[in-house]
């Protein structure tokens, strides 16, 4: 059995003395693993950097086994990497893609919109934003998707201020009622609309956050989301409180 694909690298670990188990989202197999042999070296620690993209072979007897990798490097976003943004959102989408995304399923269009968002790294003003649309992307791909086009009572598209905790689905202020304080909020940022200034980021932020910590976690299992997206908000608040 092989295979040969581009990815994105999202973690390694050790494996043995020299090699190491590497984590690969590509667009045709998904999130798939594999040995590395001296994937420890001088030589291939550098290429085996999350956010890395790289050229992957893939080989096994049977498509059941791990496997092992052979792996070139295609290129690196290691100079996006110089400030604390930077590595902090590239940590906080790497860990939650190894997090969430289920193994050896194709994801091409998540893996689409994943690309470009990295690529981006290192432009401040819009990564933002950018990375809010890809956590949308993110629910949609595995379920979860919000629907804020209408209400969910009225159907109307107007006076949209809510968003349905068990439904995610929007809701507009007159419907919600006496209900509005067990609602979450529904900043215009979240639809795509109004300025995408750090606070409106960090609020719509919160919103896709419950979802993925209360619907999509307990999905996966008892493990937590991973630390690294509370650091990228945490970054991200110390921003907009400058």
């Amino acid at each position: 059995m092989d295979w040969r694909d581009q990815g994105i690298v999202l973690a390694t670990r050790k494996h043995g003395e020299t090699s190491v188990i590497l984590e690969v989202f590509t667009p045709s197999k998904g999130k798939h693993a594999g040995v590395v042999r001296g994937g420890i070296s001088r030589k291939m620690t550098p290429i085996l950097q999350a956010g890395a993209q790289v050229d992957v072979t893939w080989r096994a007897r049977l498509e059941g086994h791990i496997g092992s990798y052979t792996v070139e490097p295609v290129r690196s976003r290691a100079l996006a990497l110089g400030d604390r943004f930077s590595l902090a959102g590239m940590n906080a989408v790497t860990g939650l893609l190894s997090f969430a995304l289920p193994e050896r399923a194709e994801m091409l269009r998540l893996y689409e919109q994943t690309v470009p968002l990295l690529d981006l790294l290192g432009q401040h003003e819009i990564w933002p934003f950018a990375y809010l649309k890809w956590e949308l992307a993110l629910l949609e791909e595995l379920g979860f998707a919000l629907d804020l086009e209408s209400c969910a009572v009225t159907g109307q598209a107007d006076d949209l201020a809510y968003v349905s905790p068990k439904s995610g689905r929007a809701v507009s202020r007159a419907a919600a009622g006496d209900w509005a304080d067990r609602l979450l909020p529904l900043p215009d940022v979240l639809r795509g609309q109004g300025d995408a200034a750090d606070a409106d980021i960090l609020q719509a932020l919160s919103v896709t956050g419950y979802f993925l910590e209360n619907k999509l976690a307990p999905s996966l299992g008892t493990r937590p989301l991973p630390e690294a997206r509370a650091r990228l908000l945490d970054v991200l608040s110390r921003r907009a409180a400058r």
